[in-house]
C-alpha cells in the first residue's frame, strides 16, 4: 500500500499528521542535517518532514538502527581541492527523531534474526497505511480537468495559412519576372 503511492506525497501528509505528536528541539532552527552540508534546511517544517521520512523507511526496512539511517541520509563531502567523498548523516538528529517517535508510540525496539533497531509498531503501521489510503482517494476523486477529445483538438490547433500576398508584392515579382533573362536567353545572347 506504501508503494502504490508517490512517496513525497505520501512524507508530506504524514508530516502533517506527526506535527502534534513530534515537536523540534530548541537546536533545530539553525543545525545542519550533515558535516556534508553547507547550510540548515531551508523548509521550516524539515524536522516532522524528516521525521515522516524515517518512519516511513522503518516501515520498509526494519529494524534499522541510526547508523543505517545515517548512510540513507549522507551524501557527498566537499573537501575543497580534494576529491568528494561519502559523508554520513547527523546521527544526532535521526537519534531524537527515533527517540520522539518512540515515546510517541509508532516505533519500538526489537529485533527480528540477528538484526536489531527500531520497528513501526501497530500505531505506526496504521497511520501510514490511513494517509496511503486518503491519498489514493484523494486521487480517484479528482477530475480529470481536460481529456483530448478529436472536437478539442481540432479547435485548438486551426491550420496555419500564409497571409495572402498584397498588390503591391504581385507587381514585385511580375517585374522580376519579366526583368530576369531565362537561361534560353542568356544562352543564346552568349552566342
Amino acid at each position: 500500500m506504501l508503494q502504490t503511492v508517490p512517496t513525497n506525497t505520501l512524507i508530506e501528509a504524514t508530516a502533517k499528521k506527526l506535527k502534534k505528536d513530534i515537536t523540534p528541539p530548541s537546536w533545530a532552527s539553525f543545525v545542519k542535517t550533515g558535516a556534508h552540508k553547507e547550510r540548515p534546511p531551508a523548509h521550516p517544517d524539515w524536522w516532522t518532514i524528516r521525521a515522516a521520512a524515517i518512519l516511513r523507511t522503518v516501515c520498509l526496512r526494519g529494524p534499522i538502527g541510526t547508523e543505517k539511517l545515517r548512510i540513507k541520509y549522507g551524501g557527498k563531502g566537499n573537501r575543497g581541492v580534494k576529491p568528494e567523498h561519502f559523508t554520513k548523516g547527523s546521527g544526532s538528529i535521526i537519534r531524537h527523531i527515533l527517540q520522539q517517535l518512540e515515546k510517541a508510540g509508532y516505533l519500538a525496539k526489537g529485533e527480528k534474526g540477528t538484526h536489531k533497531g527500531r520497528v513501526i509498531t501497530k500505531k505506526g503501521l496504521l497511520l501510514l497505511h490511513q494517509t496511503a489510503k486518503e491519498i489514493k482517494e484523494s486521487k480517484k476523486s479528482t477530475p480529470i480537468t481536460q481529456q483530448k477529445t478529436p472536437q478539442t483538438t481540432q479547435a485548438t490547433h486551426k491550420k496555419h495559412k500564409a497571409p495572402e500576398p498584397t498588390k503591391q508584392a504581385e507587381q514585385n515579382q511580375q517585374t522580376h519576372q519579366s526583368t530576369e533573362p531565362t537561361k534560353k536567353e542568356s544562352s543564346q545572347a552568349e552566342a
